[in-house]
């Protein structure tokens, strides 16, 4: 299939974008001529003409101009003024993309505000495409429907559609659902600055608190960004993630690693259990796994989850075993979690010099259960064994931490000095806060 090209000239401020897919010529051009009407934030019905449509009819691309207004305004109902956008700019495709939809959600989701999908052609990868394009977080999804019914629409509304559309259609019903689309997105879409990040939580040796911190921050990063935030737990052969969280998901990694060439963003998105947080996880198997994941399967579940979500937070264990996986490229941001121990500190200082010498801003020490007035070892010991000051210090609260764990009560949601530092290192992951400074970090938990 062509690759999805963007609407040439229509990402001007005030523009809404929209892809309508359908195969269904007579439904679709239905919605068009509903859409026509619908002029966004113009006061008169004057006509206006999209930029070049792409049409995609069994593969083969076509263009054409596509005329909005093309009915006779005296048999039309007065424009609605819905929202502060200029105008409306839509990308009509005649065919679904082809059923692997790994890389089409990416390219709609980066490319349009609104993405609009006919069900009835084929309700499957209908439903898988609002999926994915859900997953992505960049565009609301509508679908429409000359059959509906209650098992569809539910079905629809769960995979992530924000309206079902019923033909055959009345403008004004059209207008409504454009005009709640305008409430959610008030403004036009703004590039993003900021890369997509991978953060990857590990640790020096067992007990060191690897799967707390990593759950906790996701909870944290999650509601601090608002932004589609994943948590993956690595801890195998066995993870404590959704212990943590309090969580009984349905599937889990093995799920994922199982067939590893089905793996794409709608499979991705089937396997995943939302916390009331809203973070979405992947969890841990509960059972030891029979074979270990094959080569690449890692890699190409991280390669998903980062194309989908802002934010991918890994539980790693230790794991250094998958030092030369995705896991631990040089964009990931590792967060190395020790103890103030001769053991802890010794490994950590084998690990920091063998595999991540070469790093400054990608590697993030951790200090957790940190009681200084505790230490058998002075500030100046503990950055000589680390080769470099620590970033971050999780206080020692062992009722706080033991309550949660009891409890299966994430402590990001409680207020604590172990939820506020780890809500800082959340806030300064996604940019809503620098670093603080270092003799700031010191006397915090003075």
């Amino acid at each position: 299939m062509p690759a999805l090209l963007q609407i040439p000239d229509a990402s001007g401020a005030g523009v809404l974008t929209i892809a309508l897919i359908g195969p269904n010529e007579q439904h679709r051009k239905a919605i068009a001529g509903a859409l026509s009407w619908c002029q966004i934030g113009m006061e008169s019905r004057s006509t206006h003409r999209c930029p070049e449509g792409t049409h995609f009819v069994d593969g083969v691309e076509s263009r054409g101009q596509h005329r909005l207004g093309g009915a006779d305004p005296a048999e039309s109902p007065p424009a609605k003024r819905l929202s502060p956008y200029s105008g409306v700019a839509i990308r009509e495709f005649a065919s679904y993309p082809p059923a692997d939809l790994d890389d089409i959600p990416k390219a709609l989701g980066m490319d349009y505000d609104l993405v609009i999908i006919e069900l009835d052609s084929d309700p499957a990868l209908a439903l898988g495409m609002v999926r994915s394009v859900y997953a992505l977080g960049q565009a609301t999804v509508m679908v429409y429907s000359a059959n509906p019914d209650l098992e569809m629409a539910i079905g629809a509304m769960r995979a992530g559609a924000r309206e079902f559309l019923k033909l055959p259609l009345a403008t004004a019903e059209l207008a409504d659902a454009l005009g709640r689309v305008a409430v959610r997105r008030p403004a036009p879409r703004v590039a993003k600055g900021t890369a997509r990040k991978l953060c990857v939580f590990l640790g020096v040796k067992g007990g060191c608190g690897v799967t707390t911190l990593a759950s906790n921050f996701a909870v944290s990063l999650a509601q601090e960004s608002g932004q589609p935030t994943l948590l993956i737990d690595l801890g195998l052969p066995l993870g404590d993630v959704s212990i943590n969280l309090g969580m009984v998901p349905k599937y889990s990694t093995a799920n994922a690693f199982q067939d590893s060439s089905r793996l794409d963003a709608s499979f991705l998105s089937s396997l995943l259990s939302e916390h009331t947080s809203g973070l979405q996880v992947l969890a841990a198997p509960s059972e030891f796994s029979k074979n270990p994941p094959p080569a690449g399967a890692i890699d190409k579940l991280l390669s998903i989850a980062r194309q989908n979500y802002d934010y991918v937070v890994v539980d790693a264990g230790c794991r250094v075993d998958l030092k030369g996986s995705a896991l631990l490229e040089d964009s990931a941001i590792v967060y190395l979690i020790t103890q103030i121990g001769v053991s802890e500190l010794r490994n950590a200082n084998r690990m920091i010099s063998h595999f991540f010498a070469h790093r400054v801003h990608t590697l993030q020490i951790v200090l957790n259960r940190y009681a200084p007035r505790a230490l058998g070892f002075d500030e100046s010991h503990i950055t000589k064994a680390l080769t470099r000051p620590a970033e971050w210090r999780i206080p020692d609260d062992y009722a706080t931490a033991r309550r949660t764990q009891n409890t299966a009560t994430p402590i990001a949601l409680e207020d604590s000095p172990i939820s506020r530092a780890i809500r800082q290192m959340a806030r300064a992951a996604c940019g809503l806060s620098e670093q603080p400074e270092k003799k700031k970090r010191f006397s915090f938990f003075h």
